[in-house]
């Protein structure tokens, strides 16, 4: 289950790389605007300020995100990325940070090259960050002796979640598309305590919440967050760095 308002907590870092990649965005009119995973809306929001003349889709697979959207004012649909058909005039599509939860996003990007437009632009951008150590110590605390067996079987993603920027360039540039692919790594200062930890039980925590009971929930938390601190020190301000790199792809369909 996805909780929005944990999401928000970090609304402006989660932002930051959703704009990074939309700027990259070439298309000056065009007809329909999609943004698959649309969480609770803040960003699409800002899609339908950049071109008010498009139609704008918006879906998420999470009841919880898509009755946040519903609230923000958007007419969000529950729907499954991996079910999700391009309409004929589907001109912009846009998925943040949503593909790292699909093993075949790979194909997926494939088959909407095949099903759009000539000229439509797909944007994406994934975490690249699965062997740092917010997400290795993790792994390593759920494989542990008074973990794996309740843990074992929920296969936690890895570096092998996502792919470099040129697998990603390389895959869709032998099918024809222009690619614009790069990463960046965004020094965070986060605030508050445990505060790397807070930042995961948004997003990569979630599973292993959702494995465990409500007690045992908070003793893996426990024991988590006395890890996360000595990977990743608070400073004296009580402030804590935590770097993020992110992966970021920009392809336009052949003409």
């Amino acid at each position: 289950m996805w909780d929005p308002a944990k999401y928000l907590d970090f609304a402006d870092l989660r932002g930051r790389p959703f704009f990074d990649l939309t700027a990259r965005i070439g298309a000056r009119e065009p007809r329909r605007v999609v943004d698959l995973g649309c969480g609770p809306g803040n960003l699409t929001a800002a899609l339908a300020q950049r071109w008010p003349q498009a139609a704008l889709e918006a879906s998420d697979n999470s009841p919880e995100m898509v009755a946040a959207a519903r609230q923000a004012g958007l007419d969000a649909q529950l729907l499954d990325v991996r079910d999700w058909t391009p309409k004929p005039d589907t001109d912009v599509v846009i998925s943040n940070a949503v593909l790292q939860w699909v093993p075949e996003h790979r194909e997926l990007l494939q088959r909407w090259v095949r099903e759009l437009p000539a000229g439509a632009w797909i944007a994406i951008q994934v975490p690249g960050n699965f062997d740092a150590p917010s997400h290795a110590l993790t792994r390593r605390l759920a494989a542990s002796a008074g973990w794996a067996d309740t843990l074992g079987a929920i296969g936690l993603r890895d570096e092998g979640a996502v792919d470099a920027p040129t697998e990603y360039a390389e895959r869709l540039a032998r099918l024809g598309c222009q690619v614009d692919a790069w990463e960046t790594s965004y020094t965070q200062r986060l605030h508050g305590e445990n505060a790397v930890l807070e930042w995961i039980t948004g997003t990569a925590l979630r599973p292993i919440k959702a494995a465990l009971s409500a007690h045992d929930w908070q003793h893996f938390r426990t024991e988590l967050a006395a890890m996360l601190d000595e990977a990743y020190p608070p400073r004296s301000d009580g402030t804590t760095w935590f770097e993020f790199r992110r992966i970021f792809v920009v392809a336009r369909t052949p003409e």
